[in-house]
C-alpha cells in the first residue's frame, strides 16, 4: 500500500489528462451524459490505465503543479481538435437551412446546450449514431491511451508555438471546411436549380405566387434529395471520423515533439 502512494502523483497526472479529455471530447463531453458518469468512467478508466503502464515516482513540488497545467491542455487541446473536425456537420446544415428557408427556426442541441441548425442537427445524429456503430468511440478511448507514448507525463513542456501546430489546425479547419461543402454541395445545388426554375415561371407565369409555391416545393425537394444522397453522405461521414482520428494522432505527435 505505502509503495502504491509513490505512484499517486503519476496517477493523478493520468487522472487529469483523462478527465480533461472527456471535457470536450465528442459522445463523452455531451450535456445529457450525467457528470457522475464522466467522473466515474474517467476515474475507473485511469485507474485501469495506471496499471497498464510504468508509472514514474514524481514528487509533488512545483514542477508537478506545472505537469498538472501540461496534462490539463493536452486533454483539452485534442478533444477540442476532434470536436472542431465534427463542426463541418453542423456548418454543412447551416448551408442547406439557409438554402431551405430552415435558416429562421434553429433547435437548441440536447448534447451540447446552444442553437444548432435544423438539418445540421439531423445529420449530427445520424453521423453519432454511425460513430457508435463502427465503434468509433473505441478509437477515442485508443487514442487517450497511445497519446502517452507520443507524450510522455515527464514531459514538462509542449510546443504550442511551433510552426507545424498552427499548421496542423490550419489543414484542420480548410479539411472542414471542404467536406462541410461536399456534404451540402448536393442538396445545396438541387435548390440552387429550383430557384432557377422559379425565377423562370415567376417571369413567364407573373400570376403565379412564386413566394407561396417556393417555399413547400423547396422542403419538398430537399428530403427527397437528402434521401437519394444518404450513401454520399455516409461516405463522408466515414472519411471526416478518418480525419478526426489523423488530426488527433498528429496533434500528439506534434506536442510530443515527434
Amino acid at each position: 500500500m505505502l509503495e502504491w502512494l509513490n505512484y499517486f502523483p503519476a496517477f493523478l497526472l493520468v487522472l487529469t489528462r483523462v478527465t480533461a479529455f472527456f471535457v470536450t471530447l465528442p459522445l463523452f463531453s455531451y450535456r445529457n451524459v450525467p457528470s457522475t458518469f464522466k467522473v466515474g468512467f474517467g476515474f475507473f478508466f485511469a485507474l485501469v490505465m495506471s496499471f497498464s503502464m510504468e508509472l514514474p515516482i514524481i514528487g509533488i513540488d512545483g514542477a508537478f503543479i506545472l505537469l498538472v497545467l501540461k496534462e490539463l491542455m493536452v486533454g483539452l487541446l485534442i478533444g477540442l481538435v476532434a470536436y472542431m473536425v465534427l463542426a463541418a456537420i453542423q456548418i454543412a446544415g447551416g448551408f442547406i437551412d439557409f438554402q431551405m428557408g430552415f435558416a429562421i427556426a434553429n433547435v437548441i442541441d440536447p448534447q451540447t446546450g446552444v442553437q444548432s441548425p435544423i438539418i445540421g442537427q439531423f445529420f449530427y445524429m445520424f453521423a453519432m449514431l454511425l460513430l457508435l456503430a463502427v465503434n468509433g468511440h473505441h478509437m477515442m478511448l485508443d487514442g487517450i491511451f497511445f497519446s502517452y507514448e507520443l507524450i510522455s507525463i515527464t514531459q514538462a513542456w509542449i510546443p504550442l508555438g511551433d510552426a507545424g501546430v498552427f499548421e496542423l489546425v490550419l489543414k484542420t479547419v480548410n479539411m472542414m471546411f471542404i467536406i462541410a461543402l461536399q456534404l451540402a454541395i448536393p442538396i445545396v445545388g438541387v435548390l440552387f436549380l429550383v430557384d432557377v426554375a422559379l425565377g423562370i415561371v415567376a417571369r413567364t407565369v407573373p400570376q403565379l405566387n412564386v413566394f407561396v409555391v417556393g417555399l413547400p416545393l423547396k422542403i419538398g425537394v430537399s428530403f427527397i434529395t437528402i434521401i437519394f444522397s444518404l450513401t454520399i453522405l455516409f461516405t463522408l461521414f466515414y472519411k471526416l471520423f478518418e480525419l478526426m482520428l489523423h488530426t488527433m494522432r498528429g496533434l500528439m505527435e506534434l506536442l510530443g515533439g515527434f
